[in-house]
Formats: C-alpha cells, structure tokens, sequence
C-alpha cells in the first residue's frame, strides 16, 4: 500500500508551471531519486510531499500517521546548540522541554543552588507527565547509532558531522518516508561511503534529491524525473534511466519532427481561401486550431550550457615540481616530504577527507605558501585562473551582469568579442535575469554564474575546488566534456567519485599523518593501487604466531623436510583461501556493525549472525591447518 499519492496535481510560480497534473507514490521499503534540471522544481516537489506547500490543483493523499522527516541542504544558522539538542529539536513540543532538561542537567555540575534543583525537579516532573523519558531514549539511540558526541556543541563539528547530525534530528522520529535534498553537498568521501551503507541498511522509505551519479547509482531502486512540468518514472538503476531516457528523447524528437510537417501541410491548406472554410472542412479547420493548440502549448527542451575555456598562451612544459616538500601548523604535520612532478597537461585531481589538507597543498603547488623544508619549483608563463569552493568571488549586492564583467555590455572569448547578454544566456541565464542581484539566484544559478566568470580568464593553469556542488547532472557531464579536451593543466578538489573517474589522470591523495600519495589515474584507479589495509589483529596475530614457531623449528632442526605432492598443495592454497574468508569475514563484520542491521526480520539476522560465526571458526581452522604443515615441513 502506498504511504503517500499525488493525483492530477498542478503548481505554477507566475507563468511557470512547475507542476503539470503530477501523479506519483511511493511504497514502503522504497529508495527513489528525484532527478531534473535546476530550476525544475524538485525541491518545490520535495514541499508539496511534506506538506509545507499545498497544490495550485489536484489532491495530496497520506496514509494515516505517516511521519515524514526532511534533511534540507542547509545547516541552522544558529550552531550555538549542543548535539543533544539539536537532535531534540526534531520532537516537537517535548524536544525543546528535552533540551532544556538537557542543558541543566550538565549545569548542576557548576550550580547546584536550591533554584537550580527546584527548577530541574519541575523538568522531571513536566517530562514525566510528556512520556519525555521514553522520547528522551529514543535522542539517545540515534546519537549512540550514528556515534555522535552528545554535549558538544554544533559549532565545533566538521561539516561532515554536521550533516550527520541533521540526519540524527531527521531520524529521531522514526520516520516512514525521508527526504533529502543534496545530502552528499559538502561531505567528504568518507562521509558519503559512511552515508551510503547507513541508508543501504535502512528499513524506511527513501526519496533524495542529488547531483552525486556514484550515490545514486549505489542507492536509488527507481529513478523519478521532473522535466518540464511533467513527472515521468523509470524503475531500476541510473545506469538503466540514462539508457531509457536517450530512447524516450530520441522518439520526442521525432513525434516531434512528424508533427510539425503535418502542421505546416495544413497551415499551407488554410491559406488556400475560401474552399478550405466550406461546411464539409469544418472538421479538418477545427483539428487544425487543435494542433495549433498543442504546437503553442508544447514545453521545449530546455537548452544546455555552451561551455567554452577563454585560451592563453601555452605554459613552459614544467608546471610545478615538488622535491621533500614539507608543511607544519602549530607542530602539527600537514603535509610531510611530498615530492611531485605536474607537467603541461596534466589533470591532477586531490583527494582527501575535510581539514586533511587539500587547499593547503594548492596553495603549496600555487606559491602562495612556502614549505617549512623541502623545495617548490613553479613553471614559467604560468596563467592561473580559479574556481573559488566558498563563492567568496560573487558580490551578492550586485547583479549577474555586473559580478561577470563589472557592468560591461561585452566579453572577450577566444579574442571575438560577444554580448554580455548572449554570453549568458550560453550559462542558461535568460535576458530578464541577468539584472537580478546575486542574491536571488539558487545554488545551481550561482555555480553557473562562477562558470560563466571563470570562462572569460585566459588561464594555462585551471584550479577548481569543490565545482560540482549544486550543479545538475547534465551540466556535470558537459563540464566533464570540457575538461576533458582542455589543452593546459588542471588541479581539482573533489569529493565527486564519478567526475574525479571521468577526468583527471592523476590523483594525489592525503593518506593521513600529512602523508600525500602519488597514483595513476582517478577514484577507482585509487582504491586499486593503495595498500591494502593489514589484517584484522587477530589474524595477524596467529599469522605471527605460526611464523615465529615456524622459524624457531627450522632454527632448531636445520633443512624443511619435503611435504607430500597434495600437502605441498594444500599450504601453497592456503593463503588465497585465508584471504577470502578474511575479505567475506570483514563483509559480514559490515553488515552486522550497520545501524539497520537489528531492524530487519529475526530469520535474516539469525542467518547473517551464524555465517559470521562459521566464517570465524573456519579462519580459525585454516590457521591451524597452516601452522601444522609448517611445523611438519620443517620436520615437526
């Protein structure tokens, strides 16, 4: 049964019509992805299912009951709460009596004067009457399964657990349907991995908004997409969408094209006079004010952004190059003897988790910093142009135009000059739009309009932090496109796992303790190459263990005694098969660790608890089987 139905329903901002007689549901156990372009009106969407906006037309069914938690894109303003807090907040009524109680309960331990205690007693009491112990367990549970820390307050979290405890909040109702919009913006790559496997393991039902195609991949079991007013669904993975979609615009296109010419032949038959209005044409006159209708009527395509680089003269073939490079802060390594060589044409792609270090070592490859030790050498006819994370380069006062170009009517691409006007409407930018201050614009208009700016500098050497926030998808795969051809170097900050794959042909990567690692190739070709992580330490532990008895025996008996041909192949199998039951021990260690896992049916979870158990036990054998036909080789 359907937790929430959207029948006919219609809502239109002034002239446009966001919503064109919409029908949607959604079930139980559901994860759906709303995708669109920006400025489509997913998260107008988004309020209607909420109930925040009501419908110009058409009606909105809930099933009885149904809690509805939403995890906006935006963290409170207001950060001087603690955790517990915050979370609180998202009981209504009682929340604020929780946080209260919260608060001076930690006070009692600096002031426990009568007036104190008397107003703490009053708490109780009020929270008692509220069923508040019961709720207050449940702020509990969701900081204990989302390893939040409690008492601190929000202003000293990392932006990633700042998300995190937005989604605490979110969660503490124990919600049937959640909603998020943008949840991967401004996290790091282990966020999105730890955000990912939490939503995986999660029993309620799901519709996000996002930009990131690696989450969307991982997550969605059907893909919902707001297109021109218009709400189309495809079940299945993006993978499977893309596909669909290609073949639905193709047929559009040529509906379309046949439409048309069937159009143009009886506007050409109108015009023949008199003999086309006779009685018995009736028909065919009125079929064709019908058709004028529905041409009038037809919602095109909206165009795409026209990305083009502004070229300057080629750099010197030596960019940078790095020799035992070296950063402190406050004692603290940040960056520790990095050595790296970046040449013309090179697409570097930096990655790491928040606060590691990334725009320090851009400033370290820019020379705007110089290394506590070590050597930077920086290449010669260098033109840099940089896209800013924090959009600090936009005057929110002052209008599109005046924040492209500072009120000129033109830009200079490629030496052509062209219309301010036209330029931006290249950037999706209509001309009644180009005079609104930056203020007004949405995140998606605002990173376009970063673009467009960034766009009109001839620059050889191009930084970009953090430049897939707030963009659409299609807008994503053009700018790859762009990059992709570019003829000077790139160096890119992001947490994007499919951009950083289709663009850069290398990747630096800050692998703690301010140590940063050189590899071929983007995300995936990263998690190839690095180390593999060491064994679990009760493995290594029996593995030391048989490798000390063993060496102690060879010590003591002088030379290996020959096993027989099947023993022989039986050790020399050994250590694959180690591997893997270490590997399916670790996956299942996962599974179990996840906050969701208990929430499922008893029969799956009595399952996956005796696996693990027969996996340990079997690790348990094979390292025995392996000290043994060690200590018989060595002649026992």
């Amino acid at each position: 049964m359907a937790l929430i139905k959207l029948d006919d329903v219609s809502l239109a901002f002034g002239h446009v019509a966001l919503l064109d007689k919409v029908n949607f549901q959604i079930a139980p156990g559901e994860r759906v992805c709303l995708v669109g372009r920006n400025g489509a009106g997913k998260s107008t969407f988004m309020q209607v299912l909420r109930g925040a906006v009501a419908p110009d037309e058409g009606s909105v069914w809930r099933q009885q009951n149904l809690r509805i938690a939403w995890l906006a894109q935006e963290v409170p303003e207001d950060q001087s709460q603690s955790v517990f807090e915050v979370i609180a907040a998202g009981l209504e009524g009682v929340g604020a009596l929780l946080a209260e109680y919260h608060q001076v309960a930690l006070s009692l331990a600096d002031d426990a004067s009568p007036a104190v205690l008397e107003h703490f007693s009053q708490l109780q009491s009020k929270l008692e009457a509220e069923d508040g112990w019961r709720l207050e367990q449940k702020v509990e549970d969701v900081i204990s399964r989302l390893d939040l820390p409690a008492d601190k307050r929000l202003a000293e979290l990392s932006g990633g657990l700042k998300r995190r405890v937005m989604l605490a909040q979110a969660l503490v109702t124990e919600p049937d349907l959640l909603l998020l919009d943008e949840p991967t913006n401004h996290l790091d790559l282990a966020g999105i991995q730890w955000l990912e496997d939490f939503l995986l393991g999660w029993n309620g039902s799901l519709l996000f908004i996002t930009h990131d195609r690696a989450f969307l991949q991982r997550l969605a079991t059907r893909i919902i997409e707001l297109d021109r007013g218009l709400l189309t669904s495809w079940p299945g993975d993006y993978r499977n969408y893309l596909q669909k979609k290609e073949q639905a615009l193709a047929e559009e296109v040529e509906h379309n094209a046949k439409f048309d010419k069937r159009l143009a032949q009886e506007e050409q038959w109108i015009r023949q006079g008199i003999k086309a209005r006779r009685t018995r044409n009736e028909g065919r006159v009125r079929a064709l004010q019908a058709m004028r209708r529905e041409y009038s009527e037809r919602r095109q395509v909206q165009g795409t952004v026209k990305l083009k680089l502004e070229n300057a003269e080629r750099s010197g073939k030596l960019v940078v190059e790095v020799e035992h490079a070296s950063v402190d802060y406050d004692g603290k390594p940040i960056i520790r003897d990095f050595s790296t060589r970046i040449q013309r044409g090179d697409r570097i792609g930096i990655i790491g988790p928040n606060g590691a270090g990334k725009t320090t070592l851009l400033k370290l490859l820019l020379g705007e910093l110089k290394p506590s030790s070590g050597t930077v050498q920086r290449g010669t006819k260098l033109e840099v142009a940089y896209f800013d994370q924090q959009r600090a380069v936009l005057d929110p006062d002052k209008s599109v135009m005046d924040n492209l170009n500072s009120g000129s009517d033109t830009v200079t691409i490629n030496g052509r000059e062209k219309h301010v006007i036209s330029y931006l409407q290249d950037f999706l930018f209509p001309p009644q739009r180009v005079r609104s201050p930056v203020s007004s614009l949405s995140g998606g208009e605002r990173n376009r309009l970063l673009l467009a700016r960034l766009f009109t500098q001839p620059a050889n050497l191009l930084v970009m932090d953090e430049p897939t926030n707030d963009l659409d998808v299609e807008t994503l795969e053009l700018l790859e496109e762009l990059l992709g051809e570019y003829q000077g170097t790139l160096l890119l900050v992001s947490h994007d796992r499919a951009f950083l794959n289709n663009v850069v042909t290398r990747s630096l990567v800050f692998e703690g303790d301010g140590v940063v690692n050189d590899y071929v190739g983007g995300y995936d070709d990263w998690l190839r190459q690095r180390p593999q992580p060491a064994l679990p330490e009760a493995a290594r532990k029996t593995t030391d263990k048989a490798h000390k008895s063993t060496t102690e025996k060879r010590a003591t008996t002088g030379k290996p005694k020959k096993l027989s041909y099947k023993a022989q192949r039986e050790l020399e199998g050994l250590p694959a098969r180690l591997e893997a039951l270490e590997e399916e021990q670790n996956h299942l260690q996962a599974q179990v660790s996840a906050p969701g896992f208990y929430q499922q049916d008893q029969e799956t979870v009595a399952a996956t608890l005796a696996q693990l158990e027969r996996v340990g036990n079997e690790l348990e054998q094979c390292f025995a089987r392996w000290e043994a036909l060690e200590a018989e080789q060595v002649g026992g």
